[in-house]
């Protein structure tokens, strides 16, 4: 497609060689106009609006220089406050996860005729001091703390029933009399 001359007096010698006359009439549909502005299509040129950076004589930090003009692409996510906004979490309180697991230990004795639920006791004891010890130090486990305390005493009191059960039923055992048909009766 051609265009015709620049409106502003300056003309190229080798477009009007190639140009028919425009003082003629020529047949067909008119000639567009040069497009005006910015070509959506152009691709992007990355240092168009970056600012002349002076030459250091003295090594130059490559990640200064980044940090100081933003680059295109991407915005950071809201509420992201960089590397300088990062805090650790806190440390996890040891006595807290030690309560949860041997709270578990304990739940898991029930098994061995409910006995072994008195560990609990000591898992539900060491979930106290843990929460104690997090309240005081600003540690985190309380979540564990809580655990180890709910199950310990849960696994107690089953246990202490256990026993009581079975206290119960071996007295009621030895108050029976035996009645078996062996032997003979008097």
């Amino acid at each position: 497609m051609t265009y015709p001359p620049p409106s502003d007096g300056w003309s190229d010698p080798a477009w009007s060689a190639q140009q028919p006359d425009p003082t003629l009439q020529a047949s067909g549909p008119p000639i567009s106009a040069p497009p005006v502005g910015k070509d959506p299509y152009a691709p992007v040129d990355p240092y168009a609006g970056a600012p002349h950076i002076p030459a250091q004589a003295g090594p130059v930090d490559p990640y200064a220089a980044a940090a100081a003009y933003p680059q295109p692409g991407y915005p950071q996510p809201m509420g992201y406050a960089g590397y300088g906004g990062y805090q650790p979490p806190a440390p996890q309180n040891g006595l807290a996860i030690a309560s949860m697991i041997v709270s578990i230990i304990g739940a898991i004795g029930l098994c061995g005729y409910g006995l072994g639920g008195y560990i609990g006791l000591i898992g539900a004891i060491l979930g106290h001091v843990a929460r104690r010890q997090i309240r005081e130090r600003g540690e985190g486990g309380a979540g564990f703390a809580t655990a180890g305390i709910v199950v310990g005493w849960i696994s107690t009191v089953i246990a202490v029933l256990a026993t009581i059960a079975m206290v119960v039923f071996f007295v009621w055992l030895a108050n029976q009399e035996s009645t078996t048909g062996y032997g003979t009766s008097y």
